[in-house]
């Protein structure tokens, strides 16, 4: 029997799993890995046959041996196949061991596990991991939460096998109990909000601008040469010149247009609304999945609804490609803006203490959301701790103004056309209204204190007010 000792493993030997435990053993440490699928173990053993790795078959075994204090991580789909997997756990292992759940689960599972395993003196972090199969085996982001104990004790292996950048690793403990997934959860939010914003760009050109996939690809490859250079936009030029096997035509233009969703984003976007934090260009991108998925309704009022198109498209070739650049420039800072301004009012609302500099330094490689832009708000959120929204600061406020206009006529351009733009009119209108020293919200306390009583607060007394609206009810007084 194999006696040696392991000093990380891993349950759930899918794609990720094997990659990320790859990459550990890449780093030098032995790493060790189970799973309740045969072929998952033997795919593991076939690939690290040459590295210090090794699959097993059974939970005994696999915790047999692994060095003490056990380092066991998890990547399985979120949900009661967490706990079940835990519950499988716990009599075999001893107190001060640690678990880290890598996968996707809602931060409410997460702090009640956390609570649950603390009580039986078992470590638990739960960790954000960013970067899909690739980053996984490359080096991914990574956002682990919960006991600070079991973070000092694994950060050498994840600060390994992160993704670096300027040599710095992209991992950083976040803070105590949910705060990892919270985050991870928040990073998704984005994620959604970004795809969609490019989506909405690529259809502006495409419907508006009349330009080709090829034209398009390469006008996203040198987007990526400048401010818009990211991950999202490298893997949209990718994608627009990829060419069908099957058909020798583009591959997007025969891909069903029903974008599928795993739940962060919704998550996001009710976290927001529960403490009250206005995201509504990730609301949007929300909402736009959900009506991508009514794809049979969308054809039948595609026949009832028809617009006018104006003769001529003012906006076109260079003119329209600087338009549209700079529009979603100024969605990608807007976007980011309320995902950090969600991730300062949590970390109030639930005493996460987050580190906003170092949260945006991680998400610089390895992850999904990864762009030049991060380095910029790393920089002003270390600059100014507290700050909740970056959009005032100088290092955005003069690009955002410049910006502007642009928005404002693309959309004018895509509302004309019919085409649907609902990311970008929300960052514009998040932009306004931000920028609004009086919104018509007057209004809106007037008619709850009508209907309803609810009060009201006046501008030039201090006090809480209520009045008797209705003249009928006057006259009988």
């Amino acid at each position: 029997m194999d006696q040696q000792l392991y000093d990380f493993g891993m349950i759930g030997l899918g794609v990720m799993g094997r990659n990320f435990l790859l990459n550990v053993a890449d780093d030098g440490f032995g790493a060790l890995g189970t799973d309740i699928n045969q072929e998952s173990v033997d795919a593991l053993n076939a690939e690290g046959k040459d590295m210090r790795v090794k699959g097993v078959s059974t939970q005994q075994e696999f915790v047999s041996l692994l060095s003490r204090p056990r380092k066991i991580m998890m990547l399985v789909p979120a949900g009661k196949i967490v706990d079940n997997v835990i519950e499988g756990l716990l009599p075999l292992l001893d107190e001060g061991d640690i678990l880290i759940d890598g996968g996707n689960s809602h931060y409410d599972d997460t702090n009640r596990r956390y609570e649950f395993l603390k009580a039986k003196n078992i470590r638990f972090l739960g960790t954000g991991v960013s970067g899909g199969a690739k980053g996984a085996r490359l080096g991914p982001s990574i956002m682990p939460g919960g006991d600070r104990s079991a973070w000092e004790d694994v950060k050498p292996i994840l600060e390994t096998v992160a993704a670096k950048v300027n040599g710095e690793p992209c991992v950083t403990y976040i803070g105590e109990s949910s705060s990892g997934h919270y985050v991870k959860m928040v990073h998704n939010g984005i994620e959604y909000g970004l795809m969609q914003l490019i989506a909405e760009a690529y259809d502006i050109l495409k419907r508006v601008g009349g330009m080709g996939n090829d034209e398009m690809s390469a006008l996203f490859s040198r987007w990526n040469d400048g401010r818009l250079n990211s991950y999202l936009v490298e893997i949209t030029a990718a994608i627009l010149k990829f060419r069908d096997e099957q058909t020798d035509s583009h591959l997007l233009d025969v891909i069903l247009d029903k974008a599928k969703q795993k739940g962060t984003g919704k998550w996001t976007s009710q976290s927001a609304m529960d403490i009250g934090v206005p995201i509504p260009t990730i609301d949007s991108a929300v909402t736009m999945r959900a009506i991508s998925a009514f794809k049979e309704y969308r054809q039948d009022n595609s026949k009832l609804y028809t617009v006018v198109h104006p003769d001529e498209v003012l906006l076109k070739g260079e003119g329209l490609a600087k338009a549209v650049e700079e529009s979603l420039y100024f969605g990608f800072v807007v976007c980011y803006a309320q995902g950090m301004h969600m991730l300062a009012e949590a970390s109030e609302e639930m005493n996460y203490n987050l580190d906003l500099e170092g949260i945006a330094r991680i998400w610089r490689g390895g992850c999904i959301i990864r762009a030049e832009l991060l380095e910029t708000i790393r920089s002003a959120y270390g600059k100014r701790p507290g700050l909740k929204n970056m959009m005032a600061t100088i290092e955005f406020r003069e690009d955002l103004h410049a910006c502007r206009d642009s928005l404002a006529e693309v959309l004018h351009q895509a509302n004309e056309r019919g085409v649907p733009s609902m990311c970008l009119s929300s960052a514009l209108q998040y932009f306004e209204a931000f920028r609004s020293e009086r919104l018509p919200l007057n209004l809106v306390q007037a008619q709850r204190d009508y209907f309803g009583s609810h009060s009201y607060e006046r501008l030039d007394q201090k006090g809480i007010f209520h009045s008797s609206w209705d003249p009928k009810v006057v006259r009988e007084k």
